[in-house]
């Protein structure tokens, strides 16, 4: 193997276990004890987190097509022929 890819290789292995190390030293999954004010709730059904972040966001993608075609056509029509 060149030296050039051995160095390529030990920069990749390098850049990926740092990215790992810090992921992992960020990671909230080791709070054992709860911050003052916390107060998390209830979880959501799946029904729930279906509605709020699938159903939710293509209801809004439409909703928001649907005004910019229907402004798109309202402009085309008030124009006058000739």
């Amino acid at each position: 193997m060149s030296n050039k890819v051995k160095n390529t290789a030990l920069r990749a292995g390098t850049i990926t276990a740092g990215t790992a190390l810090m992921l992992l030293m960020s990671s909230p999954a080791f709070a054992l004890t709860r911050d003052d004010g916390d107060d998390p709730g209830p979880g959501l059904s799946v029904i729930q987190t279906l509605g709020l972040y699938v159903v939710t966001p293509i209801v809004l993608f439409l909703v928001i097509a649907g005004l910019v075609v229907m402004a798109d056509k309202s402009g085309k029509q008030a124009k006058p022929k000739g």
